[in-house]
């Protein structure tokens, strides 16, 4: 049983990365600082997204990458220590309004949010007040989500790795050793193809996000962007 008095223990900041998300946009990470790389708050990729209905938003969180297919995914799992959170600016000062932090429990993942943090930055505390779900983490072959009443949507547990990536021939580009630059897209190699990794899904209703600040883009003089939401993904672990 999953049980909250007044206010989570302090967290602290482990690994973060970051989009502004208009249509569409990601950011990938999946070799992390010496910290954090290879340990159970290693990011890998963050996605956002519109729903299959305009109306809503898809933040995808992944993280310990390069997961083998079979056992290996079975037998990992998300660390009780470790908070994910999503933090979304949706005022355009690049400073988190909202969060919505996964905390897994036993079988289960536990969502808090979305909702205006205590604290912003590098510590994030959790009231019982935030509204909050709860999923069963899927096995590989036991696909598990939720709804709210609000609509708010969960998964959590392994999918296969979604980001493409030709690592040896950017190393080769990098190097010098690649006068022709990068691959055709016929000809590029996934280097995360086949593999896996630990992902938490949450689609959320725009109308709990509030308005989407002007886009990023504008403060360097691009013009005709959408509105979009300041979002980025942090692991902090509990202290």
């Amino acid at each position: 049983m999953f049980r909250i008095t007044r206010s989570h223990p302090l967290w602290k900041v482990m690994g973060a990365t970051a989009i502004a998300i208009g249509a569409f946009a990601i950011s990938a990470d999946h070799v992390d600082s010496p910290s954090v790389a290879g340990s159970t708050a290693d990011i890998a990729d963050f996605y956002a997204f519109e729903g299959n209905d305009d109306d809503n938003t898809v933040f995808i969180a992944t993280i310990q990458g390069l997961l083998a297919p079979g056992s290996a995914t079975e037998n990992a799992s998300f660390d009780e220590a470790v908070m994910i959170e999503i933090n979304i600016d949706n005022s355009g000062d690049l400073v988190e309004d909202l969060v919505i932090q996964a905390i897994p429990r036993g079988d289960s993942m536990y969502f808090f949010g979305p909702a205006a943090p205590n604290e912003t930055g590098l510590t994030s505390t959790v009231n019982e007040a935030d509204a909050f779900g709860a999923v069963a983490i899927s096995g590989v072959d036991n696909i598990q989500t939720a709804t709210r009443n609000d609509g708010v949507m969960y998964y959590a547990g392994p999918r296969r790795d979604a980001f493409f990536f030709d690592f040896d021939q950017f190393n080769a580009v990098a190097g010098g050793m690649a006068p022709g630059g990068f691959s055709s897209e016929a000809n590029a190699e996934d280097a995360f193809d086949g593999t896996n990794v630990l992902a938490v899904v949450v689609e959320v209703p725009n109308s709990l996000l509030g308005d989407a600040p002007t886009h990023v883009g504008a403060s360097v003089g691009l013009t005709g962007l959408p509105d979009s939401y300041n979002t980025w993904v942090s692991t902090k672990r509990r202290q």
